[in-house]
C-alpha cells in the first residue's frame, strides 16, 4: 500500500511538472535569441567589416596577406570565434587567437592576441518595418601573441555602426578607434572607417563592395592613411542540422592609396549560424 501511494504521488508530481520540464532553459534562451533576430534586418555579414547586426554563430576565417617586397603572412582564424545573444539587444563575441605563418625569414610564426567584443543594438527594424539598424560595439584584446605577432599592451576599440536597406540592397558603415592602455603615443590610435554596399539575389547570394579606411594618429605611421577597395561575395544560409546553418564567403582587399601596410589580402570566411 505504501509503495502504491509513493508511486501515485510520483506520477502526480511528474504530471504537474511536465510543462515546466518541457520548457528548459535552453528552449527559453533560443526563443529569446530568435525574437531578437526577427526584429532586425537579415543582411549577410560582410567579409571585412563588422556587421551592426547581432547574431549567434561560430566563425572561422583564413587570410592570405601580401606585403611590399613579396613577403606573405597567412592568418589562420583571424581572431574570429563564437558569438551569442545572452540578453535582449546584446551580443557577446569570444574570439579564438589567430595563428600567423610568416614567409619573411625575419619574422617568426606564432599566435596572435585573444579578443573579445560586446555589441549593444541601439535601434533596429526588420525589412517589413523600416529595414535599418544602429549598434554600438566595444572590442578588447589581450596581449597573448607570441614572437611579436600581437600588440604589446591590451587595447580597447569603441565603435559605432549603422545600416539601411532598400529591398534587396543595403548599405552599412562603421567607425571606431583603437586605444592602447599604455604607450598610446608610441603605438598610435588608428581610426577605422568602413562602408559596405550589398545586394542579395536568389535569396542565397550577396555580392558586396567594401571601402576599408584607416587613419593613423600617433605611432610609427602617424599622419598616414590607407584605403582598400574590397570586392567579395557571401553565399548562404544553407541548412546543416536542426537550427545550425552554413554560410561562406570570399573576397580580396586591394590597396588604392600610395601608403599601405600591405598590398592586398584574400579572405575565405566560414560561418555556422545557430
Amino acid at each position: 500500500m505504501a509503495i502504491r501511494r509513493i508511486a501515485s504521488t510520483f506520477l502526480v508530481l511528474v504530471a504537474l511538472a511536465k510543462p515546466a520540464l518541457s520548457q528548459s532553459w535552453v528552449d527559453t534562451y533560443l526563443r529569446r535569441a530568435d525574437e531578437q533576430l526577427a526584429t532586425q534586418p537579415h543582411w549577410a555579414t560582410p567579409l571585412f567589416t563588422t556587421t551592426p547586426r547581432i547574431d549567434q554563430r561560430i566563425r572561422y576565417e583564413f587570410l592570405w596577406q601580401r606585403r611590399r617586397g613579396g613577403a606573405t603572412t597567412e592568418n589562420i582564424g583571424n581572431g574570429k570565434g563564437v558569438s551569442f545573444i545572452p540578453a535582449p539587444r546584446l551580443e557577446v563575441v569570444i574570439g579564438i587567437p589567430p595563428y600567423f605563418v610568416q614567409s619573411d625569414p625575419h619574422r617568426q610564426d606564432g599566435w596572435g592576441d585573444e579578443t573579445f567584443q560586446v555589441k549593444y543594438r541601439l535601434a533596429a527594424a526588420n525589412e517589413q518595418h523600416g529595414n535599418y539598424i544602429v549598434t554600438a560595439f566595444l572590442g578588447a584584446s589581450i596581449p597573448t601573441g607570441t614572437h611579436n605577432n600581437g600588440t604589446p599592451h591590451a587595447t580597447f576599440t569603441p565603435t559605432l555602426a549603422a545600416g539601411k536597406g532598400w529591398g534587396h540592397f543595403d548599405v552599412l558603415t562603421t567607425a571606431g578607434i583603437q586605444l592602447p592602455v599604455h604607450d598610446s603615443q608610441l603605438l598610435g590610435q588608428p581610426v577605422t572607417w568602413n562602408v559596405v554596399a550589398q545586394y542579395r539575389f536568389l535569396r542565397k547570394f550577396s555580392p558586396e563592395l567594401e571601402m576599408n579606411s584607416t587613419f593613423y594618429h600617433n605611432g610609427p605611421n602617424a599622419g598616414h592613411e590607407q584605403v582598400f577597395l574590397s570586392p567579395g561575395i557571401v553565399v548562404g544560409r544553407f541548412h546543416v542540422w536542426r537550427r545550425m546553418m552554413f554560410t561562406c564567403g570570399a573576397g580580396v582587399q586591394i590597396a588604392v592609396t600610395h601608403f599601405h601596410t600591405y598590398d592586398h589580402q584574400w579572405n575565405l570566411s566560414t560561418r555556422l549560424p545557430f
